[in-house]
């Protein structure tokens, strides 16, 4: 459905307060998430199967839901404050180790990466708790402790079983984790939207970040000749128009709704557009990266199921993410991208029997074309919108 383009967003609003910028601490913080992510991807590649596929999104998830928490925590706090910055020290240690730990997450290094990542999770409450002089904050903070400390206590216990076990334990501790928000609700939570904005919109810059470095991965220890080289830009290529289809009109739309909310409205168009909604768009450039990072080792060969659809459905993933939170935003859902998905998934039978290096050009060919008509067909309204962020 053809709805609300970026030019009937109106009006433009007034009076916003004018936030924090992300503090250094903060990027420091994110370096740790960077390793992360290399990790789950690295997971994924060693085990290009859909059992690996799907520890590596459970991986994901997990991963994911400690980082939001922490975003949280450092739109309220000063991380910089007092004792506030050891803790952040501390937690980015835990946080350190889990992604250590994620190569053998689900046998050898299980327990270790469950106790530490229920000690990151522990230590975003006590510091949540401890570090803010709101009262509301404090108790909000108290609420989501409910699922916050059982949730990830169960990956503890899950690192001592195996198999279908150890997979149903950790569907049931991210599925309590992941419940406390929505259940328990966010309010008290004072969320300044500027802040909030850019700090997702910077871990997203990174994200992508990574799976350009996955690319240049996986053609480490190949030989530089011509198609190689061809699928390095092509896969740069790719990036680079998921960050355009992110950042020229979504970021800005999420970003704008955001600010114009107040109060509870605008914890719950946090919690749902940034926290939850955000994920399958992470997990699309994940698999993106893994699909494309498959390529630079089968450039003359086509890809194997899994890398496929990875591939394919990555891009999808990451496209229609970006429909749900329009729609949770505004109400509106933009076709074109709709369409860009379905094209994306329609191109997998054919990326199972080409050539990786033309399967990736295929893909990337699509995410290009739908961003250079977007950008030429909606120029104005996407300078109208800009002029009102």
């Amino acid at each position: 459905m053809e709805t609300a383009q970026p030019h009937e967003i109106e009006p433009e609003v007034e009076g916003e307060e004018a936030g924090h910028p992300v503090k250094p601490l903060e990027l420091f913080f994110d370096l740790v998430f960077v390793f992360a992510l290399t990790q789950v991807t690295g997971f994924m590649s060693d085990d290009p199967t859909w059992a690996g596929v799907g520890r590596g999104l459970l991986i994901l998830a997990a991963l994911w839901w400690a980082w939001g928490a922490y975003a949280w925590l450092t739109n309220e706090i000063d991380p910089d404050e007092g004792s506030a910055r050891l803790a952040m020290f501390g937690a980015m240690a835990a946080m350190f180790v889990a992604a250590l730990a994620v190569p053998h997450a689900f046998d050898t290094d299980a327990v270790l990466f469950g106790f530490a990542y229920f000690a990151v999770r522990l230590m975003h409450i006590v510091l949540f708790a401890e570090a803010t002089p709101n009262v509301d904050v404090r108790q909000a903070a108290f609420r989501l402790a409910r699922t916050a400390i059982p949730g990830p206590a169960l990956l503890v216990v899950a690192g001592f079983l195996d198999g279908w076990a150890e997979i149903a334990l950790w569907l049931a501790a991210l599925g309590i984790d992941y419940a406390g928000p929505y259940v328990f609700g966010v309010r008290g939570f004072s969320v300044s939207a500027e802040h909030f904005a850019e700090r997702y919109g910077l871990i997203v810059i990174i994200a992508l970040g990574e799976s350009i470095v996955a690319i240049g991965i996986g053609a480490a220890g190949l030989e530089l000749g011509p198609t190689l080289v061809l699928a390095a830009v092509l896969g740069l290529a790719l990036a680079c128009a998921l960050w355009w289809a992110y950042f020229d009109i979504v970021a800005l739309l999420v970003r704008r709704r955001l600010v114009e909310a107040r109060g509870h409205e605008r914890a719950r168009l946090a919690r749902d557009t940034f926290s939850y909604l955000h994920l399958p768009m992470f997990a699309g450039i994940v698999l993106v990266a893994l699909g494309a990072k498959k390529v630079l080792g089968h450039v003359d060969d086509p890809l194997e199921t899994v890398p496929a659809v990875a591939l394919c459905a990555g891009v999808a993933l990451y496209l229609l993410s970006h429909d749900a939170m329009r729609y949770r935003s505004v109400r509106s859902v933009n076709p074109r991208r709709c369409l860009a998905a379905a094209v994306s998934l329609a191109l997998l039978p054919a990326a199972t029997r080409v050539d990786g290096v033309v399967a990736l050009a295929l893909v990337a060919a699509v995410c290009v074309t739908f961003v250079a008509y977007e950008a030429l067909r909606f120029r104005d309204a996407r300078a109208r919108l800009r002029t009102a962020v």
